[in-house]
């Protein structure tokens, strides 16, 4: 039985939870639109921690959103794990962003399409079936009004996640569903760290780095 704190920091989104055996026992997240991470990821640690009455000592590994997502984002929680991890000693688990999008939510599709705001018409995205496994890979793309048309043809497909505003401007089809407000939370990423912890499937706290996918571009 594993005890795990999860960090999300992706998007806009400030996400803490605390796991025991892969279900959460404790949660706290701020999900106003500007990055609030620097100021509240720490205090949300703490509150957290407190909730349950445990102590930093008895976790036995820290889970961090890996990416894609925004870059100072991921920087400040990948950060924050990693100090974690160097200072308890414990194993540190990466959670890919779009698959812990997916896991969790009741979705009645036949394809998922998790999809993140990046850069004017540009989204990060993956496309995952109806038993969530991931059929394409993770890639930064540039909407337009074709987008996706092959699947959209195959079946029902959800999309699901911050960049699904401006695609759902473009887009008008019947096999088209959009949950624009589906963000990336720690809540989410329990059963995965979980899972990756049983099979020691994790990370090199010294050089892991997140899954930027681009190149930093200020302003």
């Amino acid at each position: 039985m594993a005890t795990i704190l999860c960090l999300e920091t992706a998007t806009t989104n400030c996400s803490v939870a605390l796991s025991v055996n892969g279900s959460v026992i404790a949660f706290k997240e701020d999900q106003s639109p500007g990055y609030s991470h620097a100021e509240k990821l720490h205090p949300y640690i703490e509150e957290v921690l407190a909730i349950c009455e445990i102590d930093k000592d008895d976790l036995d590994a820290i889970a961090v959103s890996k990416g894609p997502g925004s870059y100072t984002g991921l920087r400040i929680g990948v950060s924050a794990a990693k100090g974690l991890c160097y200072v308890l000693d414990i194993p540190l688990i990466s959670v890919p962003t779009l698959e812990s999008m997916i896991i969790t939510k009741d979705i009645t599709a036949d394809y998922k399409v998790p999809m993140l705001d990046a850069r004017r018409m540009e989204v990060y995205s993956a496309v995952f079936d109806v038993s969530n496994k991931q059929i394409r890979e993770t890639r930064a793309e540039v909407l337009n009004d074709t987008s996706f048309a092959d699947l959209l043809e195959k079946g029902r497909v959800v999309f699901l996640g911050n960049g699904v505003a401006k695609f759902q401007k473009i887009v008008n089809h019947p096999n088209a569903v959009f949950m624009p407000n589906a963000m990336p939370s720690a809540i989410d990423m329990a059963g995965i760290a979980e899972r990756k912890y049983k099979i020691s499937d994790t990370e090199d706290v010294a050089y892991f780095e997140p899954y930027y996918l681009k190149d930093f571009i200020s302003g």
